[in-house]
């Protein structure tokens, strides 16, 4: 049985279970996934405009090498039954900088297209909810802007809300390329600010096999114009390994 086809009884198994679908969320902005569903017969468009990287990293020689990266990732997902949601990504149009001795090397192209099925399980809680995604990234970008191989992941997303103010939620991944595993965790906590102001803080802890551990720390605004527009700025930075790095972007997400 191939790694795809595992993957979609693992999904399959799940929407087996009894479930109701949770109130509708958008996936942006962050690293892990909501536990809302999108409604049949809506679209949900979630835009980047757009995300950018930058990292201070040391040459074989010594040398201080600077890289900068822009990419406009989007998300598509539509409710195709009460409980599930079909979804299509695209990391989009990307452009990289780098830059060392003084000299710049540019580059353009497009990401890899990513697609996937979300599923809500019924807790049987008002308070708790859990979603889980099966998911295939294709590689079909340019050159650097593309996995060398397609990656099947497995995700899981659970969110409580301790009042209308706060709540807490993890979302973990589980991740295959070319047969080497990789697991993603994300603790994430969710505040209300004022009004249709809110934010969020997350914890990112990665493991790849054969890899170190990797650590990246991520917190943002979201400010809802109403239940199907939203806008949203994000700010995160690794803490692993002698590179820095940084990311950060702005993004709206609409549901029409």
């Amino acid at each position: 049985m191939t790694k795809l086809k595992q993957l979609g009884v693992m999904c399959i198994a799940c929407m087996g279970m009894q479930a109701m679908a949770a109130d509708f969320s958008f996936d942006r902005p962050g690293t892990g996934f909501s536990t809302g569903i999108t409604p049949v017969g809506k679209l949900a468009w979630e835009q980047a405009l757009p995300t950018a990287s930058y990292t201070e990293s040391s040459a074989e020689d010594g040398a201080k090498v600077k890289t900068w990266n822009l990419n406009a990732d989007m998300l598509f997902r539509t409710g195709i039954g009460k409980n599930t949601e079909l979804q299509l990504g695209w990391q989009g149009p990307a452009w990289t900088q780098s830059k060392v001795h003084g000299h710049s090397t540019d580059d353009d192209g497009v990401g890899d297209i990513t697609v996937g099925i979300k599923h809500a399980i019924d807790l049987q809680d008002e308070k708790l909810t859990w979603a889980v995604l099966a998911q295939a990234l294709i590689a079909t970008g340019d050159g650097q802007f593309t996995e060398d191989e397609e990656i099947y992941t497995l995700g899981s997303s659970v969110d409580y809300a301790f009042n209308d103010t706060v709540n807490t939620g993890i979302s973990m991944f589980y991740e295959v390329q070319d047969g080497d595993w990789a697991i993603t965790a994300v603790p994430t906590l969710g505040y209300k600010i004022k009004g249709n102001l809110s934010g969020y803080s997350e914890l990112v802890y990665r493991k790849q096999e054969h890899q170190d551990n990797e650590y990246a720390l991520g917190t943002g605004l979201i400010y809802a114009l109403n239940d199907r527009v939203q806008f949203d700025a994000s700010v995160g930075v690794n803490l692993e390994g002698q590179d820095k790095s940084y990311k950060g972007g702005l993004g709206a997400a609409f549901l029409f």
